[in-house]
């Protein structure tokens, strides 16, 4: 009798054992997309896997997993809306650099942030403009990336911006005086003209702005989304995400 009885705790541990190991998953797929300076495919194109991807939220996302002991995988891809919607319905998916807005909280599990999302005004560093609103940036000639969010905002607020069809080439034209002030996301913009060799250019007005996170499916064990997060805040604790930043900046 006594050995039966035994014999069915030990079973009843292992089974609840297995439990609890269940409700972690043995590995998480992450997604991402070409979003410099924060994930980019080494070769530039629109898929790539693993070591082939790089940036700064890759780096610390690598790190993170690093630290709390998950193991993932790591595929860059297009479109961003199938991605988006992979991880939103796919358990074990999770899905970054993703703007935690107030009408995604309850979507995910977040993990961040992973950096600023800021839409701002950059001046020449020996410019003398200073501004307080969209208002005021109007008796400026203003540059732009044609058709991206960031000028369809600026007109949606009448502002008319001299669009380029690249955003690379808006650091040039402020550095010969074509245009005032370049309209662009930071820290992209930095990452762009730093690519051409342009440093200390004078945000003189940030006019929208969002943290970027991990977003994770819902189903994701709270106790993996809190080492996660441990992990993270360790990591710019220790000064590893700074040194990070300073190496794309």
């Amino acid at each position: 009798m006594f050995k039966r009885l035994l014999l069915a705790l030990t079973a009843l541990s292992l089974l609840s054992a297995a439990a609890v190991r269940a409700e972690e998953p043995t590995s998480l797929v992450l997604l991402t997309e070409n979003f410099p300076p924060y994930n980019m495919a080494a070769d530039g194109k629109n898929f790539a896997r693993d070591d082939k991807i790089s940036g700064i939220a890759v780096e610390l996302v690598r790190e993170m997993f690093k630290r709390a002991e998950v193991n993932y995988s790591l595929t860059l891809r297009f479109p961003w809306a199938r991605i988006y919607k992979m991880a939103l319905e796919q358990p074990g998916y999770g899905v970054f650099c993703t703007a935690r807005l107030p009408e995604r909280e309850n979507d995910f599990k977040w993990v961040g942030p992973l950096g600023p999302d800021d839409w701002v005004m950059l001046a020449r560093a020996d410019s003398s403009i200073s501004l307080t609103s969209l208002e005021e940036a109007k008796a400026y000639k203003i540059g732009a990336y044609k058709g991206d969010a960031i000028s369809e905002h600026l007109i949606k607020q009448g502002v008319q911006p001299l669009s380029a069809l690249r955003d690379q080439e808006n650091p040039l034209k402020l550095m010969k005086g074509e245009i005032d002030l370049w309209a662009t996301g930071d820290p992209a913009g930095r990452y762009l003209a730093k690519q051409q060799g342009i440093s200390g250019l004078k945000n003189v007005l940030r006019f929208d702005s969002a943290q970027l996170y991990l977003a994770l499916n819902k189903d994701t064990p709270d106790a993996v989304v809190q080492k996660l997060q441990a992990a993270l805040d360790a990591m710019r604790a220790d000064g590893f995400a700074t040194e990070v930043e300073k190496r794309y900046l």
